[in-house]
């Protein structure tokens, strides 16, 4: 699947509804979304709980199926796309989730390669280099043997962090990467991805009640009860 250079924006999305549950109990989530995300931007998504700002995240991410609307992303509409062409597209996609979603029996270098073995024929020996980077990119260069029980909550976050980031994907969509961090390691997150943005091109999608770092975004957008309204 070509999701090379030449598809930009990353993140087309066009008339876009979502409903949660069947029948009496069916709720309309999303209204009428439209939103761009262009390469090597930082979007920040912001709004009350329940808003439908994971929602989003999800349905770019192709982890929820797209029910009404248009979602592009790289240049591949996901509205009626297949199992396969979605697992494909989230090949070339890096996850932080609030969770950090470590395996606890691994060490956080295990834990970083597993964001490289996603994609296939990648030898082991290049994995876990460019896993040594992504955890030295984080500030964490000296706790690579250390296990998620051994870490600090903030620095089982950056693990996540080089996780998502260890793969070189056009996108991350991140749900509150930086609420387990302190100020300054949420500002070196932040400038991380700013940094990947730049030189690699890197769109990055985060959903945040973290007011420390909007200062660092490209742009702000503002979800209320499903709807884009101006922040």
């Amino acid at each position: 699947m070509e999701v090379g250079p030449g598809h930009d924006p990353i993140v087309e999305i066009h008339g876009l509804n979502h409903w949660f549950g069947t029948g009496e109990a069916r709720k309309q989530a999303l209204f009428d979304i439209d939103m761009t995300l262009p390469r090597g931007s930082l979007t920040v998504l912001m709004g009350p709980s329940g808003s439908g700002k994971t929602t989003v995240l999800t349905l770019a991410g192709c982890l929820r199926g797209v029910q009404d609307g248009s979602v592009r992303l790289m240049g591949h509409e996901l509205h009626g796309a297949g199992a396969a062409q979605l697992t494909d597209l989230r090949r070339h996609l890096g996850f932080i989730f609030q969770a950090h979603n470590l395996h606890e029996s691994l060490t956080a270098l295990q834990n970083v390669i597993m964001g490289v073995q996603v994609r296939p024929g990648v030898p082991d020996a290049l994995a876990q280099q460019a896993a040594a980077r992504a955890l030295g990119l984080v500030g964490l260069s000296d706790r690579m043997g250390y296990l998620p029980a051994n870490l600090s909550g903030g620095q089982k976050q950056r693990v996540a962090v080089a996780r998502a980031i260890v793969g070189n994907p056009a996108l991350v969509l991140a749900d509150e990467p930086t609420a387990a961090l302190d100020k300054d390691s949420a500002g070196e997150v932040i400038d991380l991805l700013k940094r990947m943005g730049t030189a690699r091109g890197t769109t990055t999608l985060l959903v945040t009640h973290d007011n420390r770092i909007l200062d660092r975004a490209d742009r702000i957008l503002m979800l209320e009860d499903g709807r884009l309204v101006s922040p």
